[in-house]
């Protein structure tokens, strides 16, 4: 049994960090999904709330490793 956990830098704030690979928020540039770490999205939540947006909530494994079998 084996796990996958994902690092790479944050779309917005370029700071490397660890995520699920299947889970992860992520916003499409030029057709990728590039994933956004937690701290950008506490900052971006506000601003989208005052925008008339919904909040982003992240599923509650964005950030843990995911069963190999997800990657499938």
């Amino acid at each position: 049994m084996s796990y996958a956990l994902a690092t790479s830098a944050c779309i917005g704030c370029h700071r490397i960090f660890s995520y699920n690979p299947v889970r992860v928020p992520s916003i499409r540039i030029n057709g990728v999904r590039e994933p956004v770490c937690m701290s950008c999205i506490e900052i971006a939540n506000p601003r989208r709330i005052a925008g008339g947006l919904e909040p982003i909530v992240p599923h509650p494994e964005a950030y843990l490793a995911c069963h190999e079998s997800e990657l499938e």
